[in-house]
């Protein structure tokens, strides 16, 4: 199963996984993209794939897709949906940051329990949880996606270490930035020569499903661990943080 995926990383888990032969269940929101995908994985790679439409901002999403699925197993599970904003956390509706809450943390939250459950009941199982650079320091005008990728990568990383003896594993795939059509359609400039360059969708799979079942948590991108490595260990957290909201200020023109 993977969660958004429309276009983007989550289109290209879903190809990875239809070239190694894997059957699929794909959730989207928007039914005419996700369509497109579902009609090109198999006529291409001829393996079953099904479509569920459905807003992960709801409350109840998880239940109408347990629903769809009709008894369907799910062996691996991928949530790679979220919501983000861009700009000063005061000018976004509290509305829009509840919906960011719902999507980025609660439904992944709830596939958890439910798929990750049925998982842990046969002993057997692979979840991926995606999470980002942004989620490791406080990140000035990402104020609400930072801090829902925060949770991911914990929430992804605690329960490696109470599954990883049950036959379930999981991991917290932290991306940075990454030629989405989001990302694109922001129009972000170019802050400087040494920030680590921008991922293509297609370069994350393969390497995340290499450390499946061996690290709680893993960067993508070696430029990205150096990055992160900079960050982490060799500036405060101050400055860290001042880094961060500083780099997104000009990246943005805010």
């Amino acid at each position: 199963m993977v969660a958004g995926a429309s276009e983007g990383i989550g289109a290209a888990f879903a190809t990875y996984l239809a070239t190694e032969g894997l059957d699929m269940v794909l959730i989207a929101r928007r039914l005419e993209p996700l369509q497109q995908m579902v009609d090109k994985l198999k006529s291409r790679y001829h393996v079953e794939v099904t479509c569920i439409p459905c807003d992960l901002a709801n409350a109840n999403a998880t239940q109408q897709i347990e629903e769809a699925l009709h008894g369907k197993e799910i062996n691996l599970l991928v949530y790679n949906a979220a919501l983000s904003y861009i700009g000063p956390f005061i000018e976004n509706s509290v509305e829009y940051h509840e919906q960011m809450a719902q999507v980025n943390m609660l439904s992944p939250l709830n596939f958890l329990h439910t798929f990750g459950g049925k998982m842990l009941a046969k002993g057997r199982g692979a979840i991926v949880l995606m999470a980002s650079l942004a989620g490791f320091q406080g990140s000035g005008f990402f104020t609400m996606y930072a801090a829902t990728k925060a949770y991911n990568r914990v929430l992804a990383e605690s329960l490696w270490y109470e599954w990883k003896n049950n036959g379930v594993d999981i991991i917290a795939c932290c991306a940075g930035a990454t030629a989405t059509p989001n990302f694109k359609n922001t129009l972000p400039e170019k802050i400087s020569i040494f920030a680590p360059r921008v991922q293509l969708p297609e370069e994350i799979p393969n390497e995340c499903f290499k450390k499946l079942g061996k690290r709680p948590s893993y960067i993508i991108g070696s430029g990205n661990r150096v990055a992160s490595f900079l960050m982490q260990k060799m500036m405060s957290r101050k400055m860290a943080i001042t880094l961060m909201g500083d780099n997104t200020k000009k990246m943005y023109r805010l």
